[in-house]
């Protein structure tokens, strides 16, 4: 079977909901079976991409072969410089959205 794109897209931080670190599950249990999947962190949920509680988890994600992006402008919004993102997670601007949707990615918003 054909591998699939996803984009997850996340607007919630850990820290507020449990299903947050659900989503990262989800994101890394795709990539193992052999799709390609990218996290895109918007609002609230670029928070856990600074160093800090619950990094780790965005680290692992991104280890395990996730594409991890944060939003620049929900950064700059909560004054997280894109110099002090946490392994493996670079910004992005919101159209990347937009590209992923054009070329056919399935999306799941949470």
């Amino acid at each position: 079977m054909p591998s699939v794109g996803y984009l997850l897209i996340e607007s919630h931080d850990p820290f507020e909901n449990n299903i947050v670190a659900r989503q990262y599950d989800l994101a890394v249990n795709l990539v193992k079976e052999g799709n390609q999947v990218t996290l895109f962190l918007v609002q609230n949920g670029v928070l856990p991409a600074r160093p800090g509680t619950c990094s780790s988890l965005l680290t692992n994600t991104a280890r395990a072969g996730v594409e991890v992006l944060a939003d620049d402008f929900s950064l700059r919004e909560r004054g997280i410089a894109p110099s002090r993102l946490t392994d493996g997670i670079k910004a992005a601007p919101l159209s990347i959205v937009i590209d992923y949707l054009a070329d056919g990615r399935k999306a799941i918003w949470h």
